[in-house]
């Protein structure tokens, strides 16, 4: 997709991906004590909640699909059906 983010998008983008390294920086092994408090663990938690829900509000106005997850280069970007003839379910027999 190649349109434009807004000024508004591009900045939810970034505090996303702000609050997201802090969480996986600050990540506590089991059994170590956690640096930041839960408070704080919270708080970044409800920020996220309220970034996503504005992001989703944002890609409904501009009639973007939220769907949208990363892909590999040689990934398929479409479904791809397989037809199936009735002989190779029963096992390559013709009774028509």
């Amino acid at each position: 997709m190649t349109e434009e983010l807004t000024k508004e998008e591009r900045i939810l983008r970034m505090m996303k991906k702000v609050l997201t390294n802090v969480a996986r920086d600050t990540h506590a092994k089991w059994g170590s004590a956690h640096p930041l408090s839960q408070e704080t663990v919270e708080g970044i938690r409800d920020c996220l909640a309220l970034i996503v829900a504005r992001e989703r509000e944002l890609a409904e106005e501009h009639g973007r699909p939220m769907n949208m997850r990363p892909r590999f280069i040689d990934e398929p970007q479409k479904e791809v059906v397989v037809p199936i003839d009735k002989a190779s379910l029963r096992g390559g027999k013709q009774t028509d």
